[in-house]
């Protein structure tokens, strides 16, 4: 049995100034402030002697592997998004930054922020273009209906409201 796993398909090149931002907040915060203070324990724990046995020297270096390894990916992956923060002439249809207002059959209404793959968090209602409830809504018009596939079946919501924030 082979280690090999085959690339995995990147995400959608999109991203809100927001999420853009908290990116570059992450790789300052990683490189600029938690990066020099593990480099500080790592130095300190190397002049203790045997490294071999040293909890400090041998967690800080994974530490230091881990955070470099984040910050070139956050880097390449900056370089490639692209920023959209402009609002589209129709806000009554669904394009990438919206807000979305959706109501299931019970009469349970939600609200979803589309963003890119890499700004998506459900707990702070934001859903990643990539997801198949994002697919479904993207080019609707407000009061349309949606059809979309779940693990139990498919689900029908209807766009109750569609609106974007400056």
């Amino acid at each position: 049995m082979s280690r090999y796993r085959p690339p995995r398909k990147p995400g959608s090149f999109y991203i809100t100034a927001e999420g853009e931002k908290a990116l570059r907040d992450e790789v300052f915060q990683l490189w600029k402030v938690e990066r020099p203070q593990v480099t500080s324990v790592v130095h300190e724990a190397a002049k203790n002697g045997d490294r071999s046995e040293n909890g400090d020297y041998i967690y800080g270096k994974r530490r230091l592997r881990e955070i470099d390894s984040r910050v070139r990916f956050l880097t390449k992956r900056l370089e490639s998004l692209e920023v959209i923060d402009r609002i589209p002439d129709n806000q009554n249809k669904v394009y990438f930054g919206a807000w979305v207002t959706v109501e299931d059959e019970q009469g349970t209404q939600q609200d979803y922020r589309i963003v890119g793959p890499d700004e998506f968090d459900l707990k702070q209602r934001k859903l990643s273009m990539d997801s198949p409830l994002a697919k479904a809504l993207l080019g609707k018009n407000k009061e349309d209906d949606i059809i979309f596939k779940t693990p139990e079946g498919d689900k029908e919501l209807y766009i109750a409201n569609v609106w974007y924030q400056a």
